[in-house]
């Protein structure tokens, strides 16, 4: 992915979400030299991976891709220091633009639509081979107990949420038509660099091409822009 086309995503999803009502903490509009400034009262921004993320898995980001910004966040590998067992995220679809399969083996969720689009989620279980199951699915939907044949769907409407459990493969596409969708995930602590099972997609880490100066950062730039004393 260029970081032209990070820098113009990020613009637009902060239009969008603001033309919504909803505000950002101030990090979520740093530049690189806003970061190289932090000093150690704030190293829990880094640690935890708060701020800007994104994945086009390879390919063609308004196909298959996803933006998110994570508010907070507890830590797999430091719970002394950070106690949090709960994670919040905003995850941006475009319309029209799909999440691949994927399931995670520690982290269960609700999945909300905050507003905009329909999303269409399409589910199956995980077998012992990590493979997809011929099994029914389990879900709550607001609080309703819904079961889906494997490889069924639900469509997520404005205000409706999901739960997902650890193991439940899931892959979701913004209802094209019906415009972006904002969504929100409240969820158990959550480590996407070795908590997430892709069924065939690439990498969810992007490689990012820098034709031009980063004008936002992802948590994977933080290891080269944060120098924390």
């Amino acid at each position: 992915m260029k970081r032209s086309e990070l820098n113009q995503v990020i613009r637009e999803a902060i239009a969008f979400v603001e033309g919504k009502g909803l505000c950002f903490p101030a990090f979520a509009k740093w530049g690189p030299e806003d970061w190289a400034k932090i000093g150690e009262d704030e190293r829990e921004l880094v640690d935890n991976m708060l701020g800007w993320d994104v994945s086009d898995f390879g390919g063609n980001f308004a196909k298959t891709g996803l933006l998110i910004f994570t508010f907070r966040n507890g830590n797999f590998n430091d719970k002394a220091t950070y106690p949090k067992p709960y994670a919040e995220k905003l995850l941006l679809v475009g319309d029209g633009q799909e999440l691949p399969y994927h399931f995670h083996w520690s982290k269960m969720e609700d999945i909300i639509n905050r507003g905009g689009g329909d999303l269409k989620i399409t589910l199956y279980n995980s077998d012992e081979n990590e493979d997809f199951a011929d099994t029914d699915v389990h879900v709550t939907i607001d609080g309703r107990r819904v079961t889906v044949p494997a490889g069924g769907s639900v469509i997520l409407r404005p205000g409706q949420s999901i739960t997902l459990t650890p193991g439940q493969y899931h892959n979701w596409v913004g209802v094209p038509g019906t415009g972006p969708v904002m969504l929100f995930e409240v969820s158990s602590t959550n480590d996407d660099t070795v908590d997430n099972r892709f069924h065939s997609a690439r990498s969810r880490i992007p490689e990012i091409e820098e034709d031009e100066p980063a004008q936002y950062l992802i948590f994977s730039d933080y290891k080269n822009a944060v120098k924390i004393s």
